[in-house]
């Protein structure tokens, strides 16, 4: 029997490997030691035999709400991935195991990796609406990348023709600038749900029999981030990029030696504007998708409200994953903490932002026992975020 975590984004310690039925192990904590929740390691053993797993550290994990009716996601293939038979009790993780073939790997979620995130930008790249930018260097000198989608950088005219004249109509003032919608993802690293959204969105952007989307991209250009945290991503953090900031919480004050991802999408977003900006993360605690918007922030109003309530209406019709009921508690007015992404942009360029969250653990407003919550519902939720967009891009200025 083997247990082995060193490869990208790898997260295990073994205690104690003598015993088949009480395997020890622990979690490692991001860089700083504030945040643990992320693992990621591969078991080699025996086909046909059972091995009981005990992460015996998950008491001190950072949300211990998380694994309450939580189930680890395996996979032999590192295609499909299920769920295993998972209980916590007296401060531990135990993840219980029939091996089918000789290797299984076991996760938190899904794991996305660095080089599937590469896979990722080279396949979109190949398409002409998309360009790819360079940003800047992140800590560990990787590549922090923007995915810029856009059929043109001009107006959208009211006879549906978006030929970036705008003298059809400059006589009556019906001209239009096109919106700019911004999304990020992963921030927070161990959150992979939001890069495998990330690809379903992309690639329903990209599909030139998807009418949403070539409607959309009629009236705005894309800015997207993938992956916010690739430092954290591949080290195998849950929340911390490698200097062990929470990225999440920079927005207010980024630094190049702290938060170099931050400050580099902040200083692209100065450049281009604002008017839609969608935060992707993973909830630990919540089995729901919800939304988090920007009520607290002092410039709250009812024009941004309407938005809100209107993207949250389409995307519930667009996919019976989401829904409105469970959530957040909302931030009452002015309080909103403007260290977050959210809360940031949606103040500094009076636009609507919302945070989507997405659960670790199954979702229980549709419930699938083998698989929880899983990367082809993220996928398709990414497709469906189009919908929600569409449907209020004509009123986001």
């Amino acid at each position: 029997m083997h247990i082995s975590a060193h490869f990208d984004a790898g997260n295990i310690e073994v205690i104690n490997l003598e015993n088949k039925q009480d395997i020890q192990l622990a979690i490692r904590p991001d860089v700083g030691g504030e945040f643990f929740q992320w693992f990621n390691f591969r078991l080699t053993g025996e086909i046909g035999e059972h091995y009981t797993l005990n992460i015996i550290n998950a008491g001190e994990a950072s949300y211990v709400a998380g694994w309450d009716n939580y189930q680890a996601v395996a996979s032999y293939d590192r295609d499909y991935w299920f769920r295993l038979p998972t209980s916590y009790q007296d401060g531990k993780l135990t993840i219980k195991v029939e091996l089918q073939c000789q290797t299984i790997q076991i996760a938190y979620f899904a794991p996305y990796s660095y080089e599937r995130h590469q896979d990722l930008l080279a396949a979109v790249q190949t398409h002409p609406l998309v360009t790819l930018e360079h940003l800047g260097q992140t800590l560990d000198k990787r590549d922090l990348t923007l995915v810029k989608v856009a059929n043109n950088d001009g107006y959208v005219n009211d006879d549906g023709n978006n030929d970036g004249d705008i003298n059809d109509d400059v006589n009556d003032n019906k001209a239009t600038k096109k919106r700019t919608i911004w999304i990020t993802a992963r921030q927070h690293p161990g959150e992979t749900m939001a890069e495998w959204l990330i690809e379903g969105l992309l690639h329903s952007l990209l599909d030139e029999d998807n009418a949403t989307a070539k409607a959309l991209l009629n009236k705005a250009n894309f800015y997207i981030v993938p992956n916010m945290n690739p430092d954290g991503s591949v080290r195998g953090h849950l929340r911390t990029n490698a200097a062990g900031t929470n990225l999440n919480r920079e927005w207010a004050n980024p630094s190049l030696d702290k938060s170099p991802e931050v400050f580099y999408v902040i200083n692209k977003m100065q450049e281009t504007g604002v008017d839609l900006f969608y935060d992707v993360h993973g909830d630990e605690a919540i089995p729901f998708v919800f939304l988090a918007g920007s009520q607290g922030t002092p410039s709250y109003n009812d024009r941004l409200a309407r938005l809100r309530d209107r993207f949250a209406e389409v995307l519930q019709l667009a996919s019976a994953d989401f829904q409105t009921q469970e959530g957040y508690e909302i931030d009452a007015p002015g309080t909103a903490n403007m260290t977050l992404a959210t809360h940031w942009v949606a103040e500094h360029f009076d636009c609507l932002a919302n945070t989507l969250e997405m659960p670790f653990k199954d979702n229980d407003n549709m419930p699938n026992a083998e698989t929880g919550w899983s990367p082809e519902r993220c996928s398709k939720l990414g497709e469906a975020s189009l919908v929600a967009m569409l449907a209020v891009v004509d009123d986001l200025r």
